[in-house]
């Protein structure tokens, strides 16, 4: 990363007034923003994670066709969605824990390797660095994910399988909007610890706390505290892990029978487009307000 700092070059431009310095505030932050991810991408592509990352989700999809379950008819699901459907289910187990431990080291392992004290003597502005770290890390965490399943895509369309487009196209949205929810919360995560091992531990701890609070604890919860139906569906609903579960669960069973009574509640409440346009808003809003309280921080705070 040190060496890819160094290659940002100094801009040109130089202010002649005040008014040609406001101006020129937008392409320069833009410029910054740009170079940083694609600093931030070139070294993701020379790492070791991201080749394991890669070869997890694109050797998923070659075992699902492997092991035939593309033919297979399961709840009037055939073809490529009966893959897509138990590929959605993988990736909520694999994705987030990914993300986050990945993305933690961003921020803590450049505070100890000391790349801050370099980035302090660049012609490189702060906003600039943090958010194009964050769209550098969104395009590597996402490609693979999504090349896997338009691979899947574009072989079925090869064999004569037919292509859910529109399911391929939500799961497509729910997965980014996943993506983008944990590398916010990975992002806050990496600029409030101070070392590798203290991000790792803590990334860890929010995942399993997600993992925890799915349907299971909560109707346990109903069961020993007496909780109202209600309270415990709107705490399993602030979970983003729940969230994407319920939404992919109500593609193949829209009226959500595996959920029991809570589906009452939570179809009464959104209806079911309702309730798929919160389960992308919802996760994309929460990991954007994770990380810009993690750009006010990493401003904040004494970056060496």
């Amino acid at each position: 990363m040190v060496e890819g700092i160094h290659d940002l070059e100094m801009s040109d431009d130089v202010s002649r007034g005040p008014g040609v310095a406001v101006k020129k505030t937008i392409p320069i932050l833009r410029s910054d923003l740009l170079r940083v991810a694609r600093l931030d991408v070139s070294e993701a592509l020379r790492s070791r994670w991201f080749a394991l990352y890669s070869i997890v989700f694109g050797g998923l999809v070659g075992l699902l066709f492997v092991f035939g379950l593309t033919e297979s008819q399961i709840l009037g699901f055939l073809g490529l969605s009966r893959l897509l459907v138990t590929y959605i289910q993988i990736c909520m187990a694999i994705l987030p824990i990914f993300v986050l431990i990945t993305t933690v080291r961003s921020l803590a392992g450049d505070r100890e390797a000391g790349v801050f004290e370099y980035l302090l003597s660049l012609p490189v502005s702060l906003s600039g660095w943090f958010w194009g770290k964050v769209i550098g890390r969104f395009v590597v965490i996402f490609a693979p994910v999504f090349l896997a399943m338009a691979g899947a895509a574009g072989w079925a369309v090869h064999q004569e399988i037919p292509v859910p487009w529109s399911l391929f196209g939500f799961y497509t949205a729910l997965l980014a909007a996943l993506s983008w929810c944990f590398l916010g919360l990975a992002m806050l995560i990496s600029t409030v610890a101070r070392s590798t091992d203290v991000a790792q531990g803590a990334a860890f701890f929010v995942w399993l706390v997600m993992v925890l609070f799915l349907d299971i604890i909560l109707l346990g919860l109903i069961v020993q505290q007496q909780v109202e139906p209600e309270i415990a569906i709107s705490i399993a609903l602030l979970n983003p892990l729940q969230v994407f579960r319920t939404a992919a669960m109500m593609l193949f069973d829209p009226s959500m029978v595996l959920l029991g009574p809570s589906a009452f509640v939570i179809l009464d409440t959104f209806g079911t487009d309702g309730y798929i346009a919160y389960a992308l808003a919802y996760p994309i809003a929460l990991g954007s307000v994770a990380a810009a309280i993690g750009y006010v921080i990493f401003r904040r705070s004494d970056l060496p």
